[in-house]
This record gives structure tokens, C-alpha cells and sequence, in this order.
């Protein structure tokens, strides 16, 4: 694997097309306008909706990563899979990833959605700290993108897609509980979690767990995954989108709060896994816990968001490169072991 296309320069792509040159890569980065930026890669102006140019475009790449929104995943995962190269992306959604799964079947790449920070980073965690255990009772994983300094009830800010986030927000969750799996409903389930002293608040979200509760059926009693916020965000969320009923208008409602709570620089990711189980007979609790913030990276200045989602990527495309994951079929993220991931040099990035 030496070409690669990375579709839409947004933060998230921009960064990864410049951490797989730096990598080694040929990138060609791909988006519907040319960025003012001065890249290091090539970039092509393209628009995915000419299913024959991006078809095209294929023929001469050994893979592709997408960073768009989820529903344009579908096609872009489709056209690949018809192309015979490598397939990665970073979505939450699961129909979406349902039909990856079906492609794998009969894919002659790599086929690996879900490659992000949560699903993505959060399960090859909370996957390390499973197999600690000779007998693990619960697996918990949380994540949180957040403003450093909040202001207003809200207390956050959109670093990430609108879309992405009002979809994580509405769409049901799955979970194990007590040996069952099942779905349960978005933004429920509170809990408080604190980090370093500061107090957050934990309710459940849509995709967060990608594979996981089928892998782990029948292993690990209890499994949830739940987004982090500030105290009293969910219920300003829960009335926003049911009793104003906006979560029959998603689109308007993902524009809505952007308007209120623009993306900021000063942000910071929170990430807290903690598993519970049997160790030589006795009960143990092992954890996770990091706090991620703005670095310096290819030359600029990165949100926490940006370098976590897209350093997550990159760091498997490198090991899928370097022969130390599969490069046909469907990748699980609680496939990837967490030391080999750490010690790729991009996810080194992760160890402080």
C-alpha cells in the first residue's frame, strides 16, 4: 500500500493526508474545492457525486480514507470495494457500517470503517483492558471532545460535525447488560465521572461501541459506551431535540447549535475506559484515563480533536501497511492490539 486518497480537507482530513505523507505515502488529497493552504500532497478537485470520476480516481490508488459525513460513506465504501483497494473511514453510524461488513465478505482490500476516536481509539482501549482479566464482568468506555473553557448552560462547543453529533445524540444505542444485548435510547443512562478534580456528566450515544457488543456476547456481562459532557448538558440536549421536537428537523437542529456554540481552539478529549473482573480468583479494576490536549503537529497547531480522530486512522492504515493487520476482509477495532498501535509513529502520539 503506497497510494492513498483521502476524500474531504476538512480539519480532521487535512491532517491525516499530511500525517500519511509524512508516513511515507503518496497522497492524493480530494474535495470539491482546491484548499488555499499550501499542502504538501496533491490535491484534486472532485465532486463524489460523479460516481464514474471517482471511480476513476480509484483505478490508481491502492486505498481510500474518507473523512466525510457519514452518508456519503455508503458510496465511497461501495466504489472501493468495486476498485479492489483498501476501505477506511471514521464514522459512528451503524447502517453505514452494516454495509461495510457486507462487502468484506467478498472484498479483495482491506475493508476498515469506524477508525476514528470513539468507535476507533476507545475500543482498541477498552479491548486491551478486557483481556487483562481471566474473567471480565464490565467493560465501561467513555469519551468526551470538549471546550477547555466553557461558557454558557450549553458548556460545550461543535469541533466536531454537527451531523455527526445530533445523529450519535437521536439514534439508539447498543449495549450488553447482564449477559443480553440489546438497545437502549440516546442520552440516557447518567452518570457522573471526574478527571483531574473537573466534574463531567455520562449518558449513552449512538455508535460509540461499533462491533464490540457482538464480539464480546457471552464474555463480558456488562459493555456501554457513553459520550462525556459538562454538568447539565443532556438535559438541555434532551429538551432541545424532544420537547421541541427537533429531532424531527435534524439538519436545521445541527445548524441551530452551530450557530450558538462555534468550534474553539482551546479544546481538550477526554478519554476514560475502566474494565472489572477476576484476576487469580480476585475481583480487580483496571483503567484508562487521558486527557488530550492541542499539540503541535506537521508545522501547526491541532485541536485535540483533530489529532486524536485522525492520528487514530493513520496509525492503523501505518500497521496495515507494515503487515501488522489483515489487509483483506473486515477489520474489527478490538482486533488491534493496543501495543502495536502505541508503537506506530503516529500513535505514539497517544502515550502522553
Amino acid at each position: 500500500m503506497k497510494h492513498i486518497a483521502v476524500l474531504g480537507l476538512g480539519k480532521v482530513g487535512t491532517l491525516a493526508a499530511e500525517l500519511l505523507h509524512a508516513s511515507g505515502f503518496s497522497v492524493t488529497g480530494i474535495d470539491l474545492t482546491t484548499p488555499k493552504a499550501d499542502l504538501p500532497f496533491t490535491v484534486k478537485p472532485l465532486d463524489l457525486a460523479d460516481a464514474a470520476a471517482m471511480a476513476r480516481e480509484f483505478e490508481v490508488q491502492d486505498a481510500v480514507l474518507s473523512c466525510l459525513p457519514y452518508h456519503l460513506n455508503t458510496k465511497v465504501a461501495e466504489t472501493a470495494h468495486a476498485a479492489g483497494i483498501h476501505y477506511f473511514d471514521l464514522t459512528e453510524d451503524v447502517p453505514t457500517t452494516n454495509r461495510i461488513i457486507e462487502l468484506s465478505k467478498t472484498s479483495k482490500g482491506l475493508m476498515a470503517p469506524q477508525c476514528g476516536l470513539a468507535p476507533g481509539f476507545i475500543g482498541i482501549v477498552g479491548a486491551s483492558l478486557i483481556e487483562q482479566f481471566d474473567d471480565c464482568r464490565s467493560c465501561k468506555m467513555r469519551v468526551g471532545a470538549l471546550p477547555q473553557h466553557p461558557t454558557g448552560l450549553m458548556g460545550y462547543s461543535f469541533n466536531w460535525s454537527p451531523e455527526g453529533v445530533v445523529n450519535e445524540y437521536l439514534n439508539d444505542c447498543e449495549v450488553i447488560e447482564e449477559g443480553a444485548r440489546k438497545m437502549v435510547s440516546a442520552m440516557e443512562w447518567f452518570e457522573d465521572i471526574y478527571i483531574d478534580g473537573i466534574k463531567l456528566e455520562a449518558f449513552t450515544t449512538s455508535g460509540g461501541l461499533g462491533t464490540m457488543c457482538e464480539t464480546y456476547l457471552g464474555r463480558v456481562a456488562n459493555m456501554d459506551y457513553k459520550t462525556m459532557r459538562y454538568p447539565g448538558h443532556g438535559k438541555l440536549m434532551n429538551f432541545f431535540f424532544h420537547e421541541l421536537l427537533m429531532r424531527e428537523r435534524r439538519q436545521e437542529a445541527g445548524e441551530i447549535l452551530v450557530n450558538a456554540k462555534p468550534p474553539v481552539n482551546d479544546d481538550i478529549v477526554y478519554v476514560h475506559a475502566a474494565a472489572e473482573g477476576m484476576v487469580d480468583g480476585h475481583l480487580r479494576r483496571e483503567e484508562f484515563v487521558r486527557g488530550y490536549k492541542p499539540i503541535d503537529l506537521a508545522g501547526k497547531s491541532r485541536t485535540a480533536i483533530a489529532w486524536t480522530t485522525a492520528g487514530s486512522v493513520v496509525a492503523v492504515i501505518e500497521m496495515v501497511r507494515d503487515g501488522k493487520l489483515p489487509a483483506q476482509g473486515f477489520l474489527k477495532q478490538e482486533d488491534i492490539p493496543l501495543e502495536a498501535f502505541l508503537s506506530t509513529p503516529t500513535g505514539a502520539l497517544y502515550n502522553g
